[in-house]
């Protein structure tokens, strides 16, 4: 509730649309021992009440398809995991919600294969469709962002967005603890909005070492604002030039 609302203040007085995400469990842990969650039902609830105290709409990752129709009774997207993002059966349950459905790109996928994640949701009756970039699997230990993929992801006539954050990651490490790189969060924000980029993803955190998921790569709450308006810059700059936002 304090993020959501220290992030929505800001977001209104940039006058940047928000949707505002928080997982009510997060399934994919390196480790049995890590934290997975708070119990469906009343992260669900937690996540509804910070949308409506704050008037914007709110989105969770689903990871099976008897989830979709749970998380859709508290949220208005459906977020479909990197990992997942080829499951036939969670696309199709995400689509029959009728919610608005954004689709991580696999780490492991081209830019291209994601039409037919796209394909799968459209053909199921829901129009409603995002993708997000999150990077691609770099050797054992790290990602990289391929911005073509952005333009290439656009063709398909649906949003993208730069995940700025997750595609940071730098996971598999030893310990069984995900590293990040949060220093180049600003980088690939910026190389998102020149490439057309239609939305940014971040994780932010008032204390990033007191986070339960994704420490090592969360921004620091206080450095959000300012980041964002050089941002709001670059977007603009881009738009003068005639790229189509």
């Amino acid at each position: 509730m304090e993020i959501a609302e220290k992030v929505t203040a800001i977001c209104d007085r940039l006058a940047i649309p928000l949707i505002f995400k928080g997982s009510y469990r997060k399934a994919n842990r390196s480790r049995i021992d890590s934290f997975s969650g708070i119990g469906d039902e009343k992260a669900l609830q937690i996540l509804q009440k910070a949308g409506s105290n704050f008037g914007v709409p709110v989105t969770t990752d689903i990871h099976a398809d008897e989830e979709a129709a749970m998380a859709a009774a508290y949220v208005d997207v459906l977020q479909i995991p990197a990992f997942l993002c080829r499951q036939t059966s969670l696309l199709q349950a995400a689509a029959e919600t009728g919610k608005v459905v954004n689709i991580k790109k696999g780490q492991f996928l081209s830019p291209e294969a994601m039409r037919f994640a796209v394909d799968k949701v459209v053909d199921s009756g829901n129009t409603q469709v995002m993708l997000t970039e999150r990077g691609t699997t770099f050797g054992y230990q790290d990602l990289v962002v391929d911005f073509r993929g952005i333009p290439l992801m656009r063709e398909y006539g649906k949003p993208v967005v730069m995940d700025c954050t997750h595609s940071l990651q730098q996971p598999n490490q030893s310990t069984g603890v995900t590293g990040g790189r949060p220093a180049l969060i600003e980088t690939i924000a910026k190389a998102g909005i020149a490439v057309g980029a239609d939305g940014l993803f971040m994780e932010t955190h008032p204390r990033p070492q007191e986070a339960k998921s994704d420490a090592a790569n969360m921004l620091p709450l206080d450095l959000l604002e300012p980041l964002l308006i050089r941002l709001l810059r670059v977007h603009e700059a881009i738009r003068e030039q005639g790229v189509r936002m």
